[in-house]
């Protein structure tokens, strides 16, 4: 059951997500960080995912670690997953969600607790902060040329997607593919 915790003496660790328009975004809450289309955990460290979608239904999806798990715009889903062993694994959306479909993947970095402690200072020390203002530039359609990070968070933004309180994200539109014309059957 993918939203039962896993048998571990290790507290797990909690990361928000939330499936974006064709982005994922990764939220540490006791950490108070955040990133995009990277996941960053500790090896052999249970983690306790929570996820929702910012527009359409999507699908959270980390094959080399387990369940697949759907994410709705306005609902939270749980999963539980753990990385045994340091690797690069990698996550997909494992739902048609428009044109920048094909590029909504992102890696999961299952490194030592040294470098997940270093790494989490790097973001605190780097980035922008994840604000109100941030995430509805988020909500923009894109596809980011590279993963990066934010040095804080808004208290409560995850709660404050799932319930709507601010906006939905646009979803696809009816515009298509440039280029691409549907045919005519006779």
């Amino acid at each position: 059951d993918p939203a039962q915790p896993l048998p571990s003496k290790k507290a797990p660790l909690d990361i928000q997500v939330v499936s974006l328009d064709w982005k994922w975004l990764f939220i540490y809450p006791k950490l108070g960080i955040a990133s995009i289309n990277r996941l960053v955990v500790p090896a052999a460290v249970p983690l306790h995912l929570t996820l929702t979608s910012a527009s359409v239904w999507n699908v959270f999806w980390v094959p080399q670690l387990g369940s697949m798990l759907y994410c709705m715009n306005g609902m939270a889903g749980t999963l539980y997953l753990e990385a045994s062993r340091p690797g690069v694994y990698r996550g997909e959306s494992a739902m048609i969600s428009g044109n920048g479909f094909a590029d909504m993947h992102f890696d999961t970095d299952a490194v030592s607790r040294d470098r997940f402690t270093a790494w989490v200072a790097a973001a605190r020390g780097a980035g922008p902060a994840l604000d109100e203002a941030a995430y509805r530039e988020l909500l923009r359609q894109s596809v980011p040329p590279r993963p990066y990070t934010y040095r804080s968070v808004q208290p409560g933004l995850f709660h404050d997607i799932v319930t709507q309180r601010l906006p939905p994200g646009d979803g696809p539109q009816p515009h298509g593919v440039p280029g691409v014309r549907p045919v005519a059957l006779q």
